[in-house]
């Protein structure tokens, strides 16, 4: 079962790993406060909030639909532990952030829903990697699977909140060694759950008798 501990270790690697790391959305964050202000940056940041829903409900009845199948659930692990792991591997490549992008017309909050929505990483997260770990939550309970929802998205919209503010004091912060630093250790903790992943997966394609 998954401990109270474990859930806040989790939602805290993944969240701030998903908030922190170069994407989409935090391409549009960073340049919307460069050229609006922090609160433009904020409206993008929140996107997830509305378009994430209807993304993890689809992922969950997926998975659920199939999860008497153990070859299925194997192989979503194993999937999963892929696209951590390429998730690690670019945090710990990372060498800061392009602040340079092309001018946008539309509000900011319409534009991070979009953008978001068109994302294809949120879909494989939650398909391979995010529901599961929501249902191993509920195993302790429908409010610990509540309570890794509220954390995850707590980091990962609260990062880049915090991007926004600190970008729009100053735009150094993007190449500043702390920034690269925290990204790179987030990957090193990636790659380590990537293997958790691996090793559930396989476990269930070769159950051990």
């Amino acid at each position: 079962m998954m401990e109270t501990s474990g859930i806040f270790t989790t939602a805290l690697v993944f969240g701030l790993s998903a908030g922190l790391s170069p994407g989409p959305l935090m391409t549009l964050v960073i340049t919307e406060t460069l050229k609006q202000g922090v609160p433009a940056g904020l409206r993008i940041a929140v996107a997830p909030l509305i378009t994430d829903a209807p993304i993890i409900i689809g992922s969950l009845f997926l998975l659920a639909t199939f999860a008497h199948t153990m070859t299925f659930v194997g192989i979503v692990a194993l999937l999963g532990g892929c696209f951590i792991a390429w998730m690690g591997i670019q945090n710990i490549r990372f060498r800061g952030v392009d602040s340079t992008s092309g001018e946008l017309h539309s509000s900011p909050l319409r534009t991070g829903i979009i953008a978001n929505l068109l994302n294809p990483n949120p879909y494989v997260f939650w398909l391979t990697v995010g529901s599961p770990l929501i249902f191993e939550a509920t195993r302790s309970g429908i409010l610990s699977a509540a309570l890794f929802l509220a954390l995850f998205y707590s980091f990962l919209v609260g990062s880049k909140i915090l991007v926004a503010v600190v970008v729009g004091r100053s735009r150094r912060f993007l190449h500043s060694r702390p920034y690269i630093w925290i990204i790179r250790t987030l990957g090193v903790l990636l790659l380590i759950f990537a293997g958790l992943f691996w090793k559930e997966g396989w476990r269930y394609l070769v159950p051990i008798r």
